[in-house]
């Protein structure tokens, strides 16, 4: 009944101050260590719910064994014009065309580090991206590794989001390779301890996966995350808001990006971690990312049409998946459908 956006302001202010714990600690089968990090269970909360870090302590308290704020960039900036969230409620998708709206890096820094300072809840993630009016791509991805790297437990590059003008074209070969050889060389010059991933989206070419893998495969990139929202819509939409131009998540985008998750783990050979995000409404939905190359997966959209309580009910049902084949570990579950 709540127009989208208003809708999830009042659910990150209720989120900031949010102290009910999970107090059940996770079934050791859910524990999972990816680039030295350790996870008490690979759910993860997608960025694009807690741009500005705000509330992250709260969803931790949710029972998400990780958190990814963001995406933050070097100035504050207000994003594309409203409306700019559409609720795809038949599809169980949604459709945004936010544009990085956030308070900008040092004012989000200021409330990592008043939030840290507190007991750490969970491992924390930073999406860091460009600027909508920025000259300098590279230096902006640079600057904010800087800025967030000690209050991060790991930061992603957002090279994929649609809504900013150009961000794409960053994951073409050239430019890419320019990105992650600048991001590497930053990290041994100022000796910066932080684990790097990088975002790509669903609509890549097999030639353009290829291009990307050999290029995580030949740096110290340490994880991929796939995907990004779409701008391709199926023609099994039945939602009025379908056309609507931006992103869609949600439950749409489960196939496709497992195809791509699955593609790429293929491509790397299972060398590089992956986290998969796309359309995850279930343990079941989780189990499939996971047995197609998943270390961890992300969700976001299955919070706005379940609530929270669909993150206890996934766990469940993944560790229920996970005993009934046997697999001692997330790890040992890993890319099986593959090999």
């Amino acid at each position: 009944m709540i127009p989208p956006e208003l809708a999830h302001n009042l659910a990150i202010r209720y989120f900031s101050n949010y102290k009910k714990k999970e107090t059940e600690l996770d079934d050791p089968i859910l524990n999972t260590n990816v680039c030295d990090l350790k996870f008490a269970n690979p759910i993860g909360l997608a960025a694009g719910f807690d741009k500005n870090g705000k509330s992250f302590n709260g969803l931790f308290n949710l029972g998400f064994g990780f958190v990814e704020i963001g995406t933050i960039t070097l100035k504050p900036q207000v994003g594309n014009k409203k409306p700019r969230i559409f609720r795809l409620l038949e599809d169980k998708a949604i459709i945004n065309r936010l544009g990085f709206n956030n308070d900008g890096a040092q004012n989000i820094l200021k409330r990592i580090q008043k939030k840290n300072s507190s007991e750490s809840l969970g491992i924390l993630g930073v999406n860091i991206g460009k600027n909508f009016d920025t000259m300098s791509f590279f230096e902006d991805y640079k600057i904010l590794l800087k800025i967030f790297y000690k209050d991060s437990n790991y930061i992603t590059l957002n090279v994929s989001s649609p809504n900013t003008p150009g961000l794409r074209e960053l994951q073409e070969k050239d430019n890419l390779d320019q990105l992650v050889k600048s991001i590497c060389l930053e990290k041994r010059k100022y000796s910066l301890n932080v684990p790097i991933f990088i975002k790509i989206d669903p609509d890549l070419s097999d030639s353009s996966l290829k291009d990307i893998a050999d290029i995580v495969l030949g740096s110290n990139i340490n994880g991929v995350i796939i995907s990004n929202t779409s701008i391709k819509r199926s023609n099994k939409l039945v939602s009025k808001y379908a056309l609507e131009k931006g992103g869609i998540s949600g439950k749409p985008l489960l196939e496709i990006s497992n195809e791509v998750l699955r593609k790429f783990y293929i491509l790397t050979n299972g060398k590089v971690p992956l986290i998969g995000v796309g359309g995850i409404s279930s343990g079941k939905d989780v189990y499939e990312k996971i047995l197609n190359g998943a270390s961890l997966v992300q969700m976001y959209t299955a919070l706005v049409y379940y609530g929270p309580g669909i993150i206890k009910k996934i766990k469940d049902e993944l560790i229920f998946l996970l005993k009934k084949d046997k697999y001692k570990s997330i790890s040992s579950a890993v890319g099986k459908l593959n090999k």
